[in-house]
């Protein structure tokens, strides 16, 4: 379980470009944080994170649908 300063932090490493926003291409180029990612969110790989939590179907999650996709997992401390 993470915390919300944990998750932003993951987050922000995951956002390498620093536009607020995780596309699949930032997935894929970390898997090692994605793993974290898809065990935090009880989803099997980036693709069924963004097919389950893009809410506003851009294809890339803010922070904001992270922590709603953690907190719906139940991980969020």
């Amino acid at each position: 379980m993470a915390t919300e300063q944990e998750l932003q932090s993951l987050f922000n490493t995951l956002d390498s470009d620093q536009d607020g926003k995780v596309s699949i291409n930032d997935l894929f180029l970390s898997p090692g944080l994605s793993a974290i990612i898809s065990s935090e969110t009880n989803t099997t790989s980036p693709q069924e994170l963004l097919v389950n939590y893009d809410s506003d179907e851009d294809g890339s999650i803010t922070f904001e649908e992270l922590k709603e996709a953690v907190e719906k997992a139940n991980n969020l401390n």
